[in-house]
């Protein structure tokens, strides 16, 4: 019996639990919304009120984490952080995310996801958006001296994915054309923009192929058609799925408008929720099902672009009781809905305990039996202790870093999360340079399990733990890497806003 065959009854074993090995290692689907709240899926906030009837039957069906957070409040650094496992300020990125015609953020040679499961006999597909940099033909000669009838290079299928299909950046940035594997599958034939209230795009080259309103729809089809497909194989296959929805532009189908009852966004998100059934379905379909292992989780929370007032108004609060949204360093931000379905390895239960999206890296490790080096996965944490647990297991991680759009940081250990900053470090108030922040204190400190909604500043009553979260902080920044092992380089001088208010803490 191979390393492979073993690892659940290694883990029996070990943990003192049952689990159903498997005569190949699991096929592994991750899919990742954009721009979708914790609120948003009604299994997790009883007062929601959107009804989303597949997340909640996958949620009753396996593994629930009832505090995941992504590594950073927005969506290219997030995608970093997933597919290297890897805190994205490591990066040559500081702050805020690419563009449509960004070059390629992950570095030649670092191990993604993809490769590393490709590595261990995987066939792997990434299909949906991007949004993490390649390069255009004649881009050096600027963005309208691309010439879209040539390949790409340095996109996923340099980065680890036997296959991929999708586009570049979001959707509502430009260029619109899609990719499959590095060749542009049509040429732009017009330029389109749209202004509509959420349903905006800015303007750009679009290819003949290319409807906006269609992407989602098509994504999941084609989805659905690689299962079927690779169900067929004895080799077990990894599908990464990022949606390109709820995010902007909000464009529901018709079978969806006004479905909700609430405005667009919420039409949107029943509509993520029916494709995710899909998918769920295409395995059931495909046969695969006990051996399949699904994640639903997004790379942030929910955008004011969803207009959150008027959610409000209607009494849908889509990042729960959480303060602040996407781009903050509030729980809004970064606290995000986190599902994983696995019949055959897994049974139905909650994990309280705090993840990060970067642990799927590790996590997965361990199940297609690859060994870690130093410096691969520098901060991914292996959950599948507790996801394969009867009880609750003892905390994984030491501690948690969250990073915002205008590159700063909030460090969570256990109950307590230190914000270095006095604002929210992205778009809700009090916003970073604002008059609001004159005079508050210049770091915040809150008991998320007392006070999870982020409403009392403890930072001047305990100043010692204040202390003791920046230490890890600095020790976590300077080692390269939040796990044990070599300390390892983080890409790039990082430009320090917080190291001011640490020395300000020091003096």
């Amino acid at each position: 019996m191979n390393d492979k065959k073993i690892i659940s009854s290694v883990l029996s074993a070990f943990l003192g639990i049952t689990c159903i090995a498997q005569e190949k290692s699991p096929n592994i689907i991750f899919i990742l919304a954009d721009d979708m709240g914790y609120g948003d899926v009604s299994y997790l906030d009883a007062n929601s009120k959107l009804k989303t009837e597949y997340l909640d039957k996958m949620a009753s069906e396996g593994v629930v984490f009832t505090d995941a957070h992504s590594s950073s409040s927005v969506s290219t650094p997030t995608r970093y952080g997933i597919l290297t496992g890897r805190y994205n300020w490591r990066s040559t990125l500081k702050n805020g995310v690419l563009s449509g015609y960004s070059k390629a953020l992950i570095k030649k040679g670092r191990t993604t996801m993809a490769s590393m499961l490709q590595a261990q006999g995987y066939y792997t597909a990434g299909i949906g958006k991007w949004h993490l940099g390649w390069d255009w033909n004649n881009i050096e000669a600027g963005i309208g001296s691309v010439d879209f009838s040539k390949p790409i290079t340095n996109g996923p299928t340099t980065r680890g994915f036997d296959y991929y299909y999708g586009f570049s950046g979001s959707l509502d940035m430009p260029p619109y054309v899609y990719i499959e594997n590095d060749q542009p599958t049509a040429l732009p034939n017009r330029s389109t923009v749209n202004k509509g209230k959420m349903s905006w795009w800015r303007k750009g080259p679009t290819a003949a192929d290319f409807v906006h309103e269609d992407v989602l729809p098509n994504f999941i089809t084609r989805s659905c058609n690689y299962i079927k497909e690779r169900a067929k194989d004895e080799k077990p296959f990894f599908l990464y799925l990022p949606l390109p929805a709820p995010h902007t532009p909000v464009l529901p189908v018709k079978e969806f408008q006004g479905k909700s009852g609430i405005n667009a966004y919420g039409d949107f998100v029943l509509m993520v929720d029916a494709m995710v059934g899909r998918v769920l379905q295409a395995v059931k379909d495909a046969g695969v099902d006990e051996n399949t292992l699904v994640v639903f989780t997004t790379d942030n929370g929910c955008s004011p672009a969803a207009d959150m007032k008027e959610l409000i108004s209607k009494d849908h609060y889509p990042n729960s009781i959480y303060r602040g949204h996407k781009a903050d360093l509030f729980e809004g931000g970064h606290r995000v809905p986190c599902i994983l379905r696995w019949p055959g390895g897994a049974k139905p239960h909650h994990v309280n305990q705090t993840i990060c999206l970067v642990d799927f890296m590790a996590t997965f490790a361990d199940l297609a039996a690859y060994k870690l080096e130093d410096y691969e996965a520098e901060d991914s944490y292996n959950l599948l202790p507790a996801i394969v647990a009867k009880k609750d297991v003892a905390p994984i991680r030491e501690a948690t870093v969250h990073h915002s759009i205008n590159g700063e940081f909030t460090i969570r250990k256990g109950d307590w999360k230190l914000l270095l900053s006095p604002s929210s470090g992205g778009w809700s108030a009090p916003r970073p340079n604002s008059k609001e922040v004159t005079d508050l204190p210049l770091v915040q400190l809150y008991n998320i399990k007392k006070d999870p909604s982020e409403k009392k500043n403890l930072s001047e009553k305990y100043p010692k733990r204040v202390e003791r979260l920046r230490e890890i902080m600095v020790k976590y920044v300077e080692n390269g890497r939040s796990t044990a092992g070599v300390p390892q380089k983080n890409d790039g001088q990082y430009p320090w806003k917080q190291l001011f208010w640490m020395e300000v803490l020091e003096n």
